[in-house]
Parts: C-alpha cells; sequence; structure tokens
C-alpha cells in the first residue's frame, strides 16, 4: 500500500484505522485487538488512529494490552493519538464542565498517559484534538516543540483547525506541523470548497479524514440518486458503496488519508476494496453532482 511521507522521518499508510470504537466491542480483550491489527497489516494498513478519549479514556489503554501481548508488532505500525479534550467522564469524571486544556501542564501529562497506556516509548503522531478558543499559542507552541526534541513524539500535528487556527498555531513553533485531521465524506464535502483542503494542498500538507463514510449516512435512504450512482459504481469493480465513497476521496490529488473504524472483522478485511476503484474525473463528479443535487455551474 501506498505510504504518505509526513517529514523526513515519519510517513502513514495511505488507509488508516480508526480506533475510536474499540471500547464500544463485544470482545475487548487483547486477542481479539491483536486480530483487528493483523487484519489491517496484511493489506498494508500500518497506521492506526487513537486518541486520549476515545471509549471514556479507555481505549489507548485496551490498544495497549493488545501490544503487550503481541511487542512485535509495534515495529510494524504508526501510532496516532490525540489530546486536549476534557469531558466528565473515566479520569476526568470530576470536571464540571467539558472543555479543551492546551496548557503545557495538560499536553505533557496526556503524553505521560497515553505512552503508559499504550506501553510504547514514542508516539509517531500528536494531535491537537480541537481547536482551543483558551489557547496560548506560545505555551502550546513550546511543549510541542518540546516533546518532539525529548523523543517522546515523533512528529506533531492538529485536528478540526481552520487554516487560521494553524497558523497561529505554526507561528509559535519550530517544529513543522504536518497534518490536520478534518472531517471529510462524500457528504461533508465542504472542505473542497471553504480553503480547508485548499490550504493544506498550499501547503504540501497532506489531510486525514475522520469520518469519511460520514458516520454511516451515506447509505441512508436520505441519498437515493447518490446511492444509485455509487451502487452502479460499486458493481463495476466488485466491492460495495463503501469502498467507492473512499476511492472517491483517495482520487482528489491533495493525498486524503482516510481514517476508517469498524469493530467487523470481515469489514476490515475489506477496507483495502478501495483501492480497487479506478476514480476518473467525470466519475468523480459524478458523485459530487449526485450528492449536491446539482450540476456544478
Amino acid at each position: 500500500m501506498e505510504k504518505i511521507a509526513l517529514n523526513e522521518t515519519l510517513s502513514l499508510s495511505r488507509l488508516i484505522y480508526g480506533m475510536w470504537r474499540l471500547a464500544d466491542d463485544q470482545d475487548v480483550s487483547a486477542t481479539h485487538i491483536q486480530a483487528k491489527i493483523e487484519a489491517c497489516l496484511a493489506q498494508g494498513i500500518t497506521t492506526m488512529d487513537q486518541a486520549d478519549i476515545y471509549g471514556g479514556y479507555e481505549a489507548e489503554e485496551l490498544f495497549g494490552a493488545a501490544l503487550k501481548q503481541a511487542p512485535h508488532l509495534r515495529d510494524q505500525i504508526e501510532i496516532v493519538t490525540k489530546c486536549d479534550i476534557i469531558a466528565p467522564l473515566g479520569r476526568h469524571e470530576q470536571a464540571r464542565v467539558k472543555y479543551y486544556d492546551t496548557s503545557a501542564k495538560h499536553i505533557n501529562q496526556s503524553v505521560e498517559d497515553s505512552l503508559r497506556l499504550m506501553a510504547i516509548e514514542q508516539i509517531d503522531l500528536l494531535l491537537i484534538h480541537r481547536p482551543d478558543p483558551f489557547m496560548d499559542a506560545q505555551e502550546t507552541g513550546a511543549v510541542l516543540d518540546s516533546l518532539v526534541a525529548s523523543g517522546k513524539v515523533k512528529a506533531v500535528g492538529v485536528s478540526n483547525f481552520k487554516p487560521h487556527d494553524w497558523t497561529l498555531l505554526q507561528s509559535a513553533m519550530h517544529t513543522r506541523l504536518v497534518t490536520n485531521q478534518i472531517e471529510v465524506s462524500v457528504l461533508a464535502n465542504q472542505a473542497f470548497t471553504n480553503g480547508d483542503i485548499a490550504f493544506l494542498q498550499e501547503k504540501q500538507i497532506a489531510p486525514m479524514a475522520w469520518s469519511p463514510l460520514a458516520g454511516g449516512a451515506l447509505f441512508s435512504a436520505a441519498h437515493k440518486k447518490l446511492a444509485a450512482v455509487m451502487t452502479r459504481m460499486a458493481e463495476a469493480y466488485s466491492v460495495d458503496m463503501s469502498a467507492v465513497a473512499i476511492a472517491w476521496l483517495l482520487a482528489h490529488p491533495a493525498r486524503i488519508m482516510p481514517v476508517m473504524g469498524t469493530n467487523n472483522l470481515a469489514r476490515i478485511a475489506a477496507l483495502s476494496d478501495a483501492l480497487k476503484v479506478a476514480m476518473d474525473r467525470q466519475s468523480w463528479f459524478e458523485i459530487y453532482e449526485a450528492v449536491n443535487g446539482q450540476e456544478v455551474p
């Protein structure tokens, strides 16, 4: 599978396995999670996407249990995790409100917790999970720089940032931000026209895409015309509609890296079906027209 180089030391697999639902599975044993990782590796999917808050602050520890059981897997994967969301549950159950914390103290503690819970010595990519309206950019930038310098984190980036959030944080850093994980899908396609993707392309930054299947809404009865178009394309390549939806993102020149999450082993094994779909320019616009309800001007 193609790898996307984010900098001189870190490359991610073009398709990424998202672990936000890891704690929702009926079977959260280390053996079952190991099977999920191995199903990804069998397809060349080497990048695992985590966050401290996933699973009510439990997903990293579940993932870590699998890595403790099968430590040989660590050298075969890249681990992404995120921090800064404080929700009143799990280890933060005493919080009065949900809020963001981009202070040096919190980011340092979050990294220490993530390293311990996942039983690893280095995070490959640390993302600031949400833009913090209370952020001190100089403080946040300095702690991110220090984490890279210490070797605890290989590279840093952001998630859900707008261009102005990106430039503010980057202006306070020596280390280069390497990606922005944003919502992009056939349904949530505004990033292609609101400047989010264009900004990243200008900076030659490859984005990660969360919820690339729109949380399943893509397949609802509300999108009959879109379903007809995508079903026809799926049948032509003997794949399902989800593969076409992912292929639509992969075809874009921005080098989008979709983050796909499922607990079903059969579905995990089929994640790379998107690579079977040849999405030319007219097919791309046919889907774009179907979802937006009108042809382009």
